[in-house]
Order: structure tokens, then C-alpha cells, then sequence
């Protein structure tokens, strides 16, 4: 089974930068930590060496799960000039009289509340290949919902 992962280019440098941010700065932070928590004396009863610790095993795990996307990513350029939308395009929607305006982008990167929608998701995957003037329609736990594509911004 493949772990194939798709990012916008921005998703796939913000993962590579919080990568390097992690390896490089909060590494050195934590060992700097790590090291003052030692020299206070007893670690079984210390919970500034602990907290480090726990913070410590959680960076590095977190490493591992970043290195492990990137290792398993394909990066999709967007598609200028297109006419339809494709993943990374910002699209304007109208439905029930209330316009909205959303980024289509990778599951990984996908972030509701900036208006990042995956495009795995139900909107998501209605709206891949939709065009200008189009409506798709999706269940969501409201109902049925007719949205009309107003506008796409590659």
C-alpha cells in the first residue's frame, strides 16, 4: 500500500522548512535544556529534565514524521492557465446567496480554518475539474449543498 502523499509547492517548503527548524534551532534548544536539567542534580525527581525529555521525544518523532512525508511526497505544480480547477487554486464559491473563497490543496496541508480545504475532502474532490459558471453539489452533515464556481485564481 502507498503512503503517496501530494502537496502544493508552498506545503511542500513549509514542510521543509519546519524540518530544518526542528533539526537545526529546537534540537539545540532542547539539548541546551537537556544539559541545565543535569547539572540541578537528581533526575529521577526532576521535572524540568523530564519536561525536556518529553519535549525532546516529541521533536524527534515529529523529525521522523516530516522526513517520512517528504520521503513519500509528489509535489503537483499548479496548472496555469487552466481552466478548471486543480489542486493549489483559490476558488471562489458562491451557495445560498453567501459567497466563500477557498485554496484546494493536499490533505496533509489542508487547514479550514485559513480556508485550506483538502482535496480529499468531500468539497475538495467535487471541486477538481469544475469550471467557471459549473455547480457541484456535496453531502455535508447539513445536507445537500449546491455550490457554484465563481471564480478560479491559479
Amino acid at each position: 500500500m502507498s503512503n503517496s502523499t501530494i502537496l502544493t509547492p508552498e506545503g511542500h517548503k513549509k514542510i521543509i522548512d519546519e524540518l530544518q527548524l526542528l533539526k537545526t534551532v529546537r534540537r539545540k534548544e532542547i539539548s541546551d535544556r537537556i544539559e541545565y536539567a543535569k547539572s540541578l542534580g537528581d533526575l529521577s525527581e526532576n521535572a524540568e529534565y523530564q519536561t525536556a525529555r518529553e519535549d525532546q521525544a516529541f521533536s524527534e518523532g515529529r523529525i521522523l514524521e516530516l522526513e517520512e512525508l517528504l520521503k513519500n511526497a509528489t509535489v503537483v505544480a499548479h496548472q496555469r492557465g487552466s481552466d478548471v480547477v486543480n489542486l493549489g487554486d483559490h476558488v471562489q464559491l458562491e451557495t445560498g446567496g453567501k459567497q466563500l473563497q477557498f485554496q484546494v490543496v493536499g490533505a496533509n496541508e489542508s487547514n479550514p480554518a485559513e480556508r485550506m480545504i483538502s482535496n480529499e475532502s468531500p468539497l475538495g474532490r467535487a471541486l477538481l475539474g469544475a469550471r467557471v459558471g459549473s455547480s457541484v453539489t456535496v453531502q455535508t452533515p447539513r445536507g445537500i449543498v449546491t455550490y457554484t464556481v465563481l471564480k478560479i485564481n491559479q
